[in-house]
């Protein structure tokens, strides 16, 4: 990962990963889970994409343990661990390194990254260590946002600013915020045949009435728990997120690139 995750690990985010999904988040891989499948989900985070694939794998017949889940560091392997307790679903996490991962050649059929590459130097390396764990005729399955494409109605100031201060922070860190548009580029550098991938697209989509004040609250929560916003910047774009909120034609689309790579 790099020297620091942009997002950081606070409450608001927690609230805001604990709410993703495999079928929000990774629908094209779906249709690969079967109850043989060994599953590895790279920054698994706080653990609820990981314990919905396990879902699926127990529920085709197979162990929930065949999913294992990677982060690296400690408080989100933690918290996805209690997670799992509670979901009563046996997936496994641990800590481990996205560029040098703690297993052998081979050792999975199926390698997810959700919203990893876009925090990480060296996102063609990356896909490298990926296949490098996946069993040949296994896939590896990218999906990243562009903070670039999103777009938004109305536009009020304060989430324009949003915008421009998260896509600087995060290069800042080290990473690309539009790595949704970078996925096919990084494969090819990595050394992937254009015959061996597969790009799409999807998007989250919040709207008055679904999911806008949801969508505002979180991210004026996030913006206030940031040590990197100042106090000045957060009044101005916690005000534009609620301005957005209480428009009744607000509307706030972000758009996915999806990558799934034939090993």
């Amino acid at each position: 990962m790099t020297v620091k995750y942009t997002h950081g690990h606070g409450p608001a985010v927690l609230a805001n990963h604990l709410t993703r999904t495999a079928q929000d988040s990774l629908a094209f891989v779906l249709p690969y889970l079967h109850r043989d499948s060994r599953v590895l989900d790279v920054g698994c985070g706080h653990g609820s994409i990981t314990l919905d694939l396990a879902a699926v794998i127990a529920g085709q017949g197979g162990s929930a343990s065949q999913v294992v889940g990677v982060e690296n560091t400690p408080a989100p392997v933690t918290a996805a661990e209690e997670l799992a307790r509670r979901r009563g679903i046996g997936a496994v996490f641990m800590t481990g390194d996205a560029q040098a991962l703690p297993f052998q050649d081979g050792t999975f059929d199926v390698v997810v990254a959700h919203q990893v590459l876009q925090h990480l130097g060296d996102p063609v390396g990356a896909l490298r260590e990926f296949a490098r764990v996946a069993a040949p005729g296994g896939i590896v399955a990218v999906r990243d946002a562009d903070y670039e494409g999103m777009f938004f109605h109305p536009q009020p100031e304060g989430i324009l600013e949003w915008q421009r201060d998260y896509r600087r922070r995060a290069r800042a860190n080290g990473g690309e915020p539009d790595a949704g548009r970078h996925l096919p580029q990084w494969a090819r550098a990595a050394g992937f045949s254009a015959g061996q991938l597969t790009y799409s697209t999807t998007t989250w989509q919040y709207s008055a009435g679904a999911g806008a004040s949801w969508l505002a609250d979180n991210w004026i929560r996030r913006t206030c728990e940031s040590a990197a916003v100042t106090a000045d910047d957060t009044d101005r774009i916690c005000a534009g997120w609620r301005s957005w909120s209480e428009d009744d034609a607000a509307v706030f689309v972000m758009p996915h690139g999806e990558l799934l790579i034939r090993v």
